[in-house]
C-alpha cells in the first residue's frame, strides 16, 4: 500500500464498494468497445475494479491503489501510476482509460504516456467540466459541481495533448444505467440521499460535511413536497439523458 495517494482521492480511505455502485453499464461499454477498434492487446490504465475492461481481448489493467486492486473479479492490475508506466512503447494495440484521468497527479504526463505505449488507437471516457453544471444537483449541492468540474481537464487541452486526429462524441445514460456516478441517477433522485452511493463518488470527498448535509436536506424535503418532481418529474420517465459524458478517441 501507497504511503500517500497516487492520485487526488485516497481511494485506500474512500475506495470501499466501487465494485458494487460502479459496474460496467453495457451501453456505455458498447461506445468504449467500439472505439477499440480491432485492437486484440489492450492497456487500461486507472483500471479500479475493472470497469468497461473488454472481454474478449488480452487485457493488461494499471491501477495503484491496494483496495481498488482487491476488488477486481477479473486478472490481476498491476501496480503502477499512469504517469509512469512500466511498458516498452507501442507495447499495446490501444489504450484506454475511463473515468480516472481527472484524478491523475499530472493529467499530461499520464496522457503522453497513454499515447507512447499505444501502437493505436487511446480512448478515454470523460466529463465535460463545463457540462456539469447543468446537471440538477446544482440546486442543492453546488460544492459537490464545482468540486467535480474543476478536477476535469478540458476537452480540447486533452486533445491537444494526446496529438493526432481525435473525436469528442457525446454518450447518453439511460434512466436505467448500473454505473453510479452522480448523472447515472438523473431520473432517480432518492439513490444519492443513499450514502452507499456517494461512496462511491469521489467529488464528494471534497465538499464539507456540513455544506452536503445541508443540500442533501433540502433535496429531502424536495422530494417529501413534491417540488422537485414539478422542476424535474419528466427525467423519471425519460430513457436517456445527455449529460457531460465524453468519449475521446485519438488516432
Amino acid at each position: 500500500m501507497r504511503e500517500t495517494p497516487a492520485g487526488d482521492f485516497d481511494y485506500e480511505a474512500g475506495g470501499e464498494g466501487y465494485a458494487t455502485v460502479r459496474r460496467t453499464d453495457p451501453r456505455i461499454a458498447a461506445y468504449v468497445h467500439t472505439a477499440l477498434g480491432d485492437a486484440r492487446t489492450v492497456l487500461n490504465v486507472g483500471a479500479g475494479a475493472g470497469s468497461y475492461e473488454p472481454q474478449d481481448r488480452y487485457v493488461v489493467a494499471v491501477e495503484p491503489s491496494a483496495k481498488m486492486r482487491a476488488q477486481r473479479s477479473g486478472p490481476p492490475a498491476v501496480d503502477a501510476t499512469a504517469e509512469q508506466l512500466p511498458f516498452d512503447s507501442d507495447s499495446f494495440d490501444a489504450t484506454m482509460a475511463t473515468i480516472t484521468i481527472h484524478q491523475w497527479t499530472d493529467c499530461d504526463a499520464g496522457l503522453r504516456e497513454l499515447r507512447r505505449v499505444s501502437r493505436g488507437a487511446v480512448v478515454i471516457l470523460t466529463f465535460d467540466g463545463p457540462a456539469i453544471a447543468e446537471f440538477w444537483l446544482e440546486d442543492y449541492v453546488p460544492e459537490v459541481i464545482a468540486a467535480e468540474a474543476r478536477r476535469y481537464p478540458g476537452l480540447g487541452h486533452i486533445a491537444a495533448v494526446l496529438g493526432g486526429e481525435v473525436t469528442v462524441t457525446e454518450v447518453p445514460v439511460a434512466l436505467d444505467c448500473v454505473d453510479g456516478f452522480a448523472e447515472a441517477f438523473y431520473g432517480r433522485p432518492e439513490a444519492l440521499l443513499d450514502a452507499t452511493v456517494r461512496r462511491s463518488q469521489s467529488a464528494w470527498g471534497f465538499v464539507p460535511a456540513d455544506a452536503i448535509d445541508d443540500g442533501l436536506a433540502k433535496l429531502r424535503a424536495e422530494l417529501a413536497s413534491g417540488a422537485w418532481d414539478a422542476r424535474h418529474g419528466q427525467l423519471r420517465t425519460q430513457p436517456e439523458f445527455t449529460g457531460a459524458l465524453r468519449l475521446l478517441v485519438a488516432r
